[in-house]
């Protein structure tokens, strides 16, 4: 990358923390070249929707994750341009998918060449985590799917499993660097930050990601946001003058690093304290998640916004790592099959259609969850009735249209277009292709991709 657009990007970046810009130009590939962008003698960054970090120790290059399918190429060559030498070791901060497949063409290389392919480096559950995403693939498409609005998503069953694995900590020196990698809890079960001294640098992979932290995520296995929250303080001591972000931009400068770091710890920390409270107080689940008081100053940070996950979703995993999947209503812990509670409600109401068109008003009154709640109900009574998938539509349109989070509207827009193919006597993905960000997809707009895991995508 040439100068003039390293000073360019420098000052994008600094826009971004200001909140004076989005990160959609940086997400979207506007910042990634054929050439890395320079952001200190030794350190090199492919800015893109998952980020890799490149660092010349001297003797060769080290990266700190590889990205995804889609960028691997063109990894590949901004590396080979960077100038210090064939890449020896890869560090993989955790298994999700666009993390991990960056490594297959510098492997290619190294097998054209006849020399050793790169040593990739991670912690010991990331073998765990490639076994379980190939047995579930099945599951691991269909959430995905449901997530990002792609029906023909298919999930990879082939990885580049780590040759080095390690438990709790593990240092890496080459050439003049040193490679400290720390294990920790978080997003994942598998996590690793790097710390490289002689830089002040850390890479946080998915610790930090420019959103609320991705601790809920509704159809993903267990998240530990406490965990996460001291491996925040601990990644806080360190002094790091640039942090290097699993997703989104650097951070530049050791008081930003310091308050970046320590507004997330202050997020999570303030969750985990609110919900153990209603816990220990003996409140059921519903309780809980609607008693939570969730920061409003720190959500209104750039880096903090819920853009991808969001809180309520982070007391509900908490609900389940502390206490369980009962959630303490005694109808739930054995109950009847969905749809025969429904028949019964729609038979009390006056019918499926009865129950559908109060769900449709107390949307115009502006209740959203009750009306989602209603129509819910009237679909499982009546799959058939088009009426009442009319109503089934528009009830999570317009709830999708009213949140902010990924999760929360790849949710409602999968089920919108659901009720929306019975309605008009068409399919899924037709109907898909009209929700509004069916729309931008399909405009080439926005990028859709795995970024969480089995585990999902981003954002």
């Amino acid at each position: 990358m040439t100068e003039h657009k390293a000073v360019d990007y420098a000052e994008y970046v600094d826009r971004v923390w200001r909140g004076e810009e989005t990160l959609l130009s940086h997400l979207t590939g506007a910042y990634t070249g054929d050439e890395l962008v320079r952001l200190r003698e030794r350190v090199g960054f492919f800015p893109a929707f998952a980020n890799v970090a490149v660092f010349d120790t001297g003797d060769g290059v080290v990266l700190v994750d590889s990205g995804d399918f889609r960028t691997a190429q063109q990894l590949h060559t901004a590396v080979g341009g960077f100038g210090a030498g064939p890449v020896r070791s890869v560090v993989f901060t955790h298994g999700h998918v666009d993390h991990v497949f960056g490594v297959f063409p510098f492997d290619r290389e190294a097998e054209a060449s006849g020399v050793r392919p790169p040593e990739v480096i991670a912690h010991e559950g990331v073998t765990a985590r490639f076994d379980r995403y190939i047995r579930t693939a099945g599951y691991n498409s269909w959430i995905n799917r449901r997530q990002f609005g792609v029906p023909s998503l298919e999930w990879p069953t082939t990885y580049r499993y780590p040759d080095t694995v390690y438990r709790d900590r593990h240092t890496v020196r080459r050439g003049e660097l040193t490679f400290e990698l720390f294990h920790a809890r978080g997003e994942t079960d598998d996590h690793t930050y790097v710390w490289i001294p002689e830089l002040k640098t850390l890479c946080t992979g998915d610790l930090f990601i420019w959103n609320s932290p991705n601790a809920g995520n509704p159809q993903k296995v267990q998240r530990y946001p406490e965990d996460w929250a001291h491996a925040l303080r601990a990644m806080q001591e360190l002094g790091a003058e640039l942090l290097l972000p699993g997703h989104g931009v650097p951070v530049v400068g050791a008081d930003r690093v310091h308050q970046a770091l320590d507004d997330t710890a202050r997020l999570l920390e303030s969750l985990c304290e609110q919900t153990r409270a209603l816990m220990n107080a003996g409140h059921r689940l519903d309780a809980v998640i609607h008693g939570v008081q969730v920061p409003e100053e720190l959500l209104a940070k750039p880096y903090l916004h819920p853009a991808y996950d969001e809180p309520e979703f982070v007391v509900r995993n908490l609900w389940r790592l502390w206490g369980g999947w009962y959630d303490q209503n005694p109808a739930h812990l054995k109950p009847a099959p969905e749809a025969a509670l429904a028949a019964e409600f729609a038979k009390a109401a006056g019918g499926a259609l009865a129950l559908a068109r109060r769900a449709g008003r107390l949307l115009t009154d502006g209740e959203p969850r009750l009306a989602a709640h209603l129509a819910e109900t009237a679909a499982l009574a009546a799959p058939d009735d088009v009426e009442v998938a009319r109503v089934r539509a528009e009830v999570y349109a317009l709830r999708a249209l009213q949140e902010t989070s990924t999760m929360a509207r790849g949710v409602f827009n999968w089920a919108a277009a659901e009720s929306a193919a019975v309605a008009e006597g068409t399919d899924l993905e037709t109907e898909l292709t009209r929700t509004p960000e069916g729309r931008r997809r399909a405009a080439g707009a926005i990028s859709v991709g795995v970024i969480d895991d089995e585990d999902g995508c981003c954002g």
